[in-house]
């Protein structure tokens, strides 16, 4: 296993977003492994809040010294907030990726894609298997 940190509570995908859920409002940022696969942040874009998203919809991107990357959200629903601190500060995703770093927060009635996403050991293997 890598350096990197795998918080068991979240949900993770192939494209390296986790997503956490209280109620019908789930938080998605990228993982510790993609910061870390990325290097230093330079800059992240969102979609605006009021926007509908479908599952597998892009909500933003997150760009690198080294590269650029979509993001996107396994679950439909409506972008409620996004983390505007970031435009400012995109280096906090590369500090605190699952904490201050966190993307969008998106109000969904159906959870149920996210119970095809991988726990915490299942996205630790896809990682070290890369």
């Amino acid at each position: 296993m890598g350096d990197w940190q795998t918080p068991g509570a979240l949900k993770y995908a192939e494209t390296d977003e986790w997503f956490a859920v209280q109620d019908d409002v789930v938080t998605i940022g990228i993982t510790d492994y993609a910061q870390d696969q990325l290097n230093d942040i330079v800059y992240v874009e969102f979609r605006d809040a009021g926007d509908a998203l479908d599952a597998g919809d892009s909500f933003g991107e997150v760009e690198s010294v080294k590269a650029a990357s979509e993001l996107y959200s396994a679950v439909a629903g409506e972008i409620l907030e996004v983390n505007a601190a970031l435009e400012d500060a995109p280096e906090t995703v590369n500090a605190d990726p699952f904490g201050e770093g966190w993307m969008v927060k998106i109000k969904t009635s159906d959870l149920s894609p996210l119970a095809g996403l991988m726990d915490a050991a299942a996205y630790d293997a896809y990682c070290d298997s890369r």
